[in-house]
């Protein structure tokens, strides 16, 4: 630690401080002096003042000594953004010795901050009011010292009636004169999360609240239209989109559900193309006459109460689209979205398929979990996928060539030739198919011969290519929401039979294992009538919703009865939370099984019925559990988010999502140790499956099978070769005596180093 002089002389000494109001002519000229005297005192080269306005829920930085002089009125964050938002949201100093390697870290481009290792921030109080947040930084690592931050905040107290007062004079002027939004040119970079891994460079294409805007299509009025010239874009139209539908079907079996068939009934409707007609014959120009009709049916259906009726527009205007393009001769109907980076507030999986089905190049999400639906289904599609909060990308110029590092959650807005290079040289080397084949091993084992059993994770049928090809020893879970997801009605039984037969096929004399439908929490269908709920992911979900809708449950099982016959499947209930829920569930599964032998149908007669390990009401029944379920898997996305109570899709609270917390890890290690006692196989699946830095904590723990998304299957080979039992055991039993996170996060940064 470095030392620095006695500071309390600028504690004590008000006339110091009063001194900065002479020769002062404006607040920002008295906030800019404040930012010199503190970096003089504290020695340090950087002191900032960010001001927060309550109005727009925004810090902005109003003084600088040390950075971009330029960057005053131009950096905005919320509260909880960056370390300097978390400082005013927790109400406390945040101090990191390596600011870049923080988590919670926001690195603004031009700023000139990369070269400051040393961070404080302590925020500006007055009682509970929050006026801003100070920050000071220094280039020397681990610089400012415990007595550093009694003396900051000292200071911030000290000063926080008079900043408050230039704040409310700042904003008084602020009313003639508001300060400038950030220029989006100024935008270089910017720190997501990966929701699914990849590299994509291309302009951008952003997806508004309808996919589609008919405000774009300026209407030539001058050039008349036959009514010939109609029907032919009618006829193209309806072509386009059937073969839309055709080349999904192909790529896409399980998931396609007929996804366009409302723009092709809109076509086939005769009160939208009698209107259109109609308008034409009174003497309307044909595009004004395609537009006017689609406007009025767009707001018919506004007016409808039912969300998912309602969402029809966004199929309407697609339609409207469409029909111009084909009418005026402009050919982009396919090709809107393709070799494009979509940027949205949000998506559907319906409109991830769409967006899909036109070859675009990576996503931008501005909402949602990287754990979301539409995460895991861009990885089975392999569409690099980012989520960040960063709206202003919204107004992005369309021309702006933009580099999505998915990887790594970065997106670079006008990369350099340098930035590209860097980041595809490692993305080829990621994408040597040849190479990562040689990564895997036919019988997976540990550097000292313990096998270990790698399945794959299948979202749809399309990830068994990548499961067979990186040897997969089965499937560990089959997500059998997805079909549901993207359709307008519970699949029949026939449809689910024919889907299910297909991957047990994709993988013939290996284990497959379905788990029944986990629909809920931020998994929704837009048809179900369980409605609106405040805590959904507290609600009606998973193995609830199948027992509300028996109905539905009884036809998936009876699908997977029947597509088992012969095969070797098993059947997996989530978010059980108590014995009396399993038996339930296993009692309607003997009870399809005696339906289907009484129809003189072919069935699994006694397939294997196993229990998601995800609520921690499980944990303290778990040695009776194991005496009764045939086999065990623990979720880890939902298992951590209920036992620490951190929603895993909300950004504000993510970084108390913590895999290696001292009760998450004891609660495996219960779990695994009962099924052990009992002799049944227990496996982990989800984000923590797939992540190599977990394996030998999760080995230590006694797991041996693993379940994970296959394109994570080679990188988990390579790791396993290089580890040892019993230096997993020692490992984990470090790590279990711990009771602060802390301490777990030393022990594991030092076995990762």
């Amino acid at each position: 630690m470095y030392t620095k002089r006695d500071h309390t002389k600028l504690i004590c000494d008000v006339g110091e401080i009063t001194a900065l109001f002479h020769d002062t002519l404006s607040m920002e000229e008295f906030l800019q002096k404040i930012t010199v005297m503190i970096t003089r005192h504290m020695e340090c080269e950087v002191c900032s003042i960010y001001l927060y306005y309550a109005d727009e829920h925004e810090l902005v930085l109003k003084a600088t000594k040390g950075l971009n002089p330029d960057s005053v009125n131009k950096v905005r964050m919320k509260i909880g953004e960056g370390l300097t938002g978390l400082a005013l949201k927790e109400k406390r100093p945040i101090c990191e010795g390596q600011a870049k390697n923080s988590p919670n870290f926001r690195f603004f481009q031009g700023i000139g901050e990369e070269k400051f290792e040393s961070f404080l921030a302590v925020p500006i109080l007055r009682g509970s009011v929050e006026i801003g947040v100070m920050v000071i930084q220094s280039m020397k690592k681990d610089y400012f010292s415990a007595e550093d931050i009694q003396v900051f905040r000292a200071i911030t107290v000290q000063l926080a009636a008079t900043i408050e007062t230039a704040r409310l004079l700042i904003t008084l002027n602020d009313k003639k004169e508001k300060p400038p939004k950030p220029l989006l040119q100024d935008l270089k970079f910017i720190k997501g999360r990966c929701g699914s891994e990849g590299v994509a460079l291309a302009t951008t294409m952003v997806v508004n609240e309808s996919l589609t805007d008919m405000q774009q299509y300026k209407v030539d009025g001058g050039k008349q239209y036959s009514e010939a010239d109609l029907h032919r874009a009618f006829e193209e139209t309806e072509r386009q989109l059937a073969g839309l539908q055709v080349k999904l079907e192909a790529a896409l079996p399980d998931m396609t559900a007929l996804i366009f068939t409302a723009q092709i009934l809109m076509l086939k409707d005769k009160g939208f193309t009698d209107s259109i007609f109609s308008l034409i014959r009174g003497g309307a120009n044909s595009p004004q006459a395609i537009v006017e009709v689609v406007h009025d049916y767009v707001l018919k259906f506004s007016r409808i109460e039912d969300s998912y009726l309602r969402e029809k527009i966004y199929d309407v205007k697609d339609v409207g689209r469409r029909l111009l393009e084909n009418l005026i001769g402009h050919s982009k109907a396919q090709h809107d979205y393709h070799d494009k980076i979509v940027i949205a507030k949000e998506l559907f999986p319906s409109d991830a398929l769409k967006l899909f089905s036109q070859k675009i190049k990576g996503i931008i999400l501005l909402s949602g979990g990287a754990t979301s639906h539409v995460a895991i289904l861009a990885r089975s599609l392999n569409i690099p996928l980012v989520v960040c909060d960063e709206l202003s990308l919204l107004s992005l110029d369309p021309a702006t060539e933009v580099l999505l590092d998915a990887s790594m959650g970065f997106v670079y807005i006008s990369p350099d030739q340098f930035v590209k290079t860097q980041i595809f040289q490692r993305e080829d080397l990621n994408h040597n198919i040849s190479g990562l084949k040689k990564m895997t091993q036919e019988h997976p084992k540990t550097g000292d011969g313990v096998a270990v059993k790698f399945m794959a994770n299948i979202n749809l049928l399309g990830d068994l290519k990548a499961a067979n090809e990186f040897k997969a020893d089965g499937v560990g879970l089959y997500r059998t929401e997805f079909p549901f997801m993207i359709r307008s009605n519970f699949p029949s039984e026939e449809e689910q039979y024919l889907i299910y037969r297909r991957l047990v096929e994709g993988m013939p004399g290996k284990e497959i294992t379905l788990r029944t439908l986990d629909i809920g929490g931020d998994k929704i269908l837009s048809y179900s009538d369980y409605g609106k709920e405040e805590n959904p992911f507290l609600g009606l979900r998973s193995i609830r919703l199948s027992f509300k809708h028996l109905d539905v449950f009884v036809a998936q099982l009876r699908a997977i009865l029947r597509s088992g016959a012969g095969r070797r499947i098993r059947i997996l209930f989530p978010m059980i939370s108590s014995m009396d829920e399993f038996l339930q569930a296993k009692s309607v599964v003997q009870e399809c099984a005696h339906q289907l032998k009484a129809e003189g149908k072919e069935f699994i007669k006694n397939p294997k019925l196993g229990i998601m390990v995800e609520l921690p009401s499980i944990v303290e029944i778990i040695d009776e559990m194991a005496r009764e379920a045939d086999f065990f898997s623990i979720g880890t996305n939902d298992f951590i988010q209920y036992m620490l109570a951190v929603d895993r899709t909300n950004d504000r609270v993510a970084q108390l999502y913590l895999p290696y917390h001292p009760s998450v890890l004891r609660a495996l290690k219960k779990v695994v140790d009962a099924c052990g006692k009992h002799g049944k196989e227990v496996s982990v699946c989800g984000d923590m499956a797939n992540d190599p830095k977990y394996l030998s904590l999760l080995l230590g723990l006694g797991l041996r099978c693993f379940s994970m998304d296959a394109r994570y299957l080679p990188r988990m080979h390579e790791r396993l070769g290089q580890l040892f039992i019993p230096e997993c055991e020692k490992l984990t039993q470090e790590v279990l005596a711990q009771s602060q996170i802390s301490r777990v996060t030393q022990i594991l940064e030092r076995v990762h180093s």
